[in-house]
């Protein structure tokens, strides 16, 4: 498991650790995102051309699939300084917060690029998955894995 302090040396050589900085830990929630993307994209691509689901639930349904996946690897990696034993009521609030802000965002923009603005459905899901990407990082780091 990833430690997810810095350690760093002081004046009198004495190992420290402190806490990760925002721009740290936004990398960090980058990245898992970046891997939560790849599951959403496979997942929509599945249900949308080899099962033929619509477009719509198909994306809600893949969205759902990034939302645990992103969570697991969140709560193991990106806030891993800030576990606690509550991760079953954490994974409801993180469900909750993102992952309505992410499906409602998700269907609510595909609607727009898919249905309006007549986008390839693969390529709306990306300009989709940016669009939610900053306030998802909002809610999770203020809300769903608050320090104590």
């Amino acid at each position: 498991m990833t430690q997810a302090t810095t350690i760093k040396v002081n004046r009198d050589n004495a190992i420290s650790k402190s806490k990760p900085t925002s721009i740290y830990r936004w990398l960090k929630f980058n990245a898992v995102g970046a891997s939560g993307i790849v599951v959403q994209l496979v997942t929509l691509t599945v249900l949308k051309s080899a099962l033929k689901m619509d477009y719509l639930f198909a994306t809600a349904l893949a969205v759902e699939a990034a939302v645990v996946h992103n969570y697991c690897w969140h709560e193991r990696f990106t806030w891993a300084d800030r576990a606690d034993a509550h991760s079953w009521l954490r994974l409801a609030k993180f469900n909750l917060t993102t992952g309505i802000l992410s499906i409602a965002g998700n269907v609510l923009l595909m609607r727009a690029f898919v249905g309006t603005a007549h986008l390839n459905y693969f390529f709306a899901n990306i300009l989709t998955i940016a669009t939610c990407s900053i306030a998802n990082f909002l809610v999770s780091d203020r809300f769903v894995f608050q320090e104590s």
